[in-house]
């Protein structure tokens, strides 16, 4: 569970496109096309939103929207990134 939350993490499915919404905290984008923004959802003022991202396809995540670095996803593996909404940009989690 997500700190701050309360109740069970909320799924959505949206289709891989240059601009996305991430209207949950699970989103499983389907489709290969590379993502350059995601639009967060339910961001108060000084808060920060955490996002889980499932591909079933390798994806593209591109810089030249919201996302602050770059990324080709992992087919069927979840990629966490954090919105600061101070910053306007998403970040990725470091992964090993």
């Amino acid at each position: 569970m997500i700190p701050g939350k309360t109740g069970r993490l909320s799924e959505s499915t949206v289709v891989a496109a240059d601009t996305i919404k991430a209207d949950a905290d699970i989103v499983i984008a389907t489709g290969a096309v590379g993502i350059n923004t995601i639009i967060p959802f339910g961001i108060g003022i000084g808060q920060c939103q955490l996002l889980i991202l499932l591909t079933p396809v390798p994806v593209v995540l591109g810089t030249t929207g919201n996302i602050a670095v770059g990324l080709t996803t992992v087919a069927n593996r979840p990629t966490i990134l954090t919105y600061v909404r101070s910053l306007g940009k998403w970040y990725l989690h470091s992964v090993v």
